[in-house]
């Protein structure tokens, strides 16, 4: 082995295991993560005996070592007494159950992956699930409960959190080398017709068709000319199917009173309906009545690839009821199109993963746009609905409590305005923009127009100075008589954005990372604000 050789493979090993960047500052191996203690115990002895120096390893070591921790924190749950919980408290741990399942396979998912932007999106949703599993005591006022619970004495959150930087460390190393794009050969990421561009060829022509009913695999029709008259019967025959391509279910107008739910496994599923306010499921789960807000759905997706159209998704409980969720999205690259969500507090969970509505309209009183996906919204309508006297309107909260996430809202040539029983009364009520409902919330509006009732100072905080330092909020380029920037907040957190490179950060192709994951679909895609 020359000297030349030895030098590069020492070189590429100290930049990828202790100089790689996170967020601008180095990360000298265990000793700058977020967690070091956690870190030395089990991966640094564990990497030294293994000798294996490869740009890979220190990661590998450490999403195993994260793994781990989960399915250790799972088994705990599993095992634990029932006859000591009150009812709420089983609830909220079945919830726990759950998601922490779904964060092994998005472990399982990370460690097999060498996109190192694929892993940090399955791992920030694995971090969403540990956090929304704690959410669910807090919501019945069990957080005491906390403390004491078994499953919460081990290291997951650290290992995971250590797991992040440490990916997002490599990524910049990793990125380079496997993911270097050619040049002159950039792809463009959003297609001319609007859609991003992970939806195929035959996705777009289905979306831009018209007459579907034809094309739909299964039809469903409350009157019985379909072969099904409830939603949740078509979709537990679509768990059936043989193979996952795309499954398409035709949704004839009419109201669907039930609570949906498609799971992680029923992938590529499709719903078309008659059109906005034709074809409509509702719902009336809320928090007031003994729901946590994750299960308070009316409809609920976490199978990949789902995509709907022309379909209205309401919760109807009203202000008073506090959380109830329309819909929920858990499922990467889903994409929402000309749809419209219905509810008061926490109408929209963009729950997790990677997310794209266009044409959609969204109405709400607090918190209405909410969760830690990477969601964009473009060309939609946002409404602020007339809210219970004495409250204060908040449209977004957006859910990042990890730095090394790569989550966050950003909403794109869109409208914020007042729903129609907001309009005589809007003077009545102040509006803003966001509150931060964890740490490291992230949003961004983008060539808006954000009319008259929002408030000067654009942005609501949580509690106290509760992440006004470590929050990112950004406005570039909106209008309207809410866009005046003279009176925002002085937050450091927050940016009056004035550069198109800075914006350019959040638009469908940077902030959804597309060049890692984009399919060849031959389809012309265009990039940029």
């Amino acid at each position: 082995m020359d000297n030349h050789f030895l030098s590069l493979l020492c070189v590429t090993f100290f930049v990828v295991h202790c100089l790689g960047v996170v967020h601008g500052s180095p990360i000298t191996s265990c000793s700058q993560t977020p967690h070091p203690e956690v870190c030395n115990n089990f991966i640094g002895l564990n990497l030294l005996e293994t000798n294996e120096f490869t740009p890979l390893a220190f990661r590998d070591q450490s999403l195993l070592v994260t793994l781990n921790e989960a399915r250790e924190a799972h088994q705990l749950m599993s095992a634990m007494d029932l006859s000591s919980l009150d009812e709420k408290a089983k609830l909220a741990l079945a919830d726990c159950l759950e998601l922490y399942e779904d964060a092994i396979e998005h472990l399982n998912h990370s460690s097999n992956s060498k996109n190192p932007s694929d892993s940090q999106t399955w791992l920030s949703a694995a971090m969403t699930n540990q956090k929304t599993c704690q959410n669910g005591f807090v919501d019945f006022n069990l957080a005491s409960y906390l403390e004491s619970s078994p499953f919460m004495v081990t290291n997951f959150s650290k290992s995971l959190s250590n797991s992040l930087a440490i990916n997002q460390a490599a990524s910049s190393v990793l990125s380079y080398a496997a993911y270097k794009p050619k040049q002159g050969g950039g792809r463009r990421l959003l297609a001319d017709d609007g859609f991003p561009s992970w939806v195929s060829f035959t996705d777009r022509r289905l979306l831009q068709s018209t007459g579907v009913a034809s094309k739909a695999d299964i039809v469903v029709a409350q009157d019985g000319s379909g072969s099904y008259k409830t939603i949740s019967e078509a979709v537990a025959a679509a768990a059936k199917r043989k193979g996952t391509g795309r499954f398409v279910i035709y949704v004839k107008r009419g109201v669907y009173k039930e609570n949906v739910e498609i799971k992680k496994t029923v992938k590529n599923l499709m719903f078309i309906g008659d059109g906005i306010d034709a074809t409509i499921v509702t719902g009336s789960k809320n928090a007031q009545d003994g729901s946590t807000t994750f299960r308070s759905a009316t409809f609920a997706v976490s199978g990949s690839g789902f995509i709907a159209k022309d379909m209205t998704f309401e919760n109807t409980a009203g202000p008073q009821k506090h959380q109830a969720v329309a819909l929920r999205s858990g499922a990467d690259f889903s994409v929402f199109y000309g749809c419209s969500f219905k509810g008061y507090q926490d109408t929209l969970y963009v729950y997790s993963q990677r997310q794209f509505y266009r044409n959609c309209d969204i109405y709400g009183t607090i918190d209405f746009i909410f969760g830690d996906a990477a969601a964009i919204f473009q060309s939609c309508n946002i409404y602020i609905r007339k809210p219970m006297s004495n409250q204060k309107i908040t449209v977004t909260a957006q859910g990042r409590s990890d730095p090394g996430e790569n989550t966050g809202i950003v909403i794109h040539n869109s409208r914020v305005t007042a729903a129609p029983d907001m309009r005589a009364v809007q003077g009545s009520f102040k509006s803003y923009l966001g509150r931060p409902w964890k740490e490291y919330s992230r949003t961004v509006f983008m060539k808006c127009t954000l009319d008259g009732l929002i408030d000067p100072s654009g942005w609501l905080p949580w509690s106290g100075n509760f992440a006004l330092s470590t929050l990112y909020y950004g406005e570039y380029m909106n209008t309207g008589g809410g866009a005046g920037t003279s009176g925002r907040v002085k937050w450091p957190g927050f940016h009056v954005i004035t550069s198109a490179t800075e914006a350019g950060k959040f638009t469908v192709g940077n902030f959804l990372a597309g060049n890692s994951w984009i399919p060849a679909t031959g389809v012309p895609f265009d990039s940029g604000l």
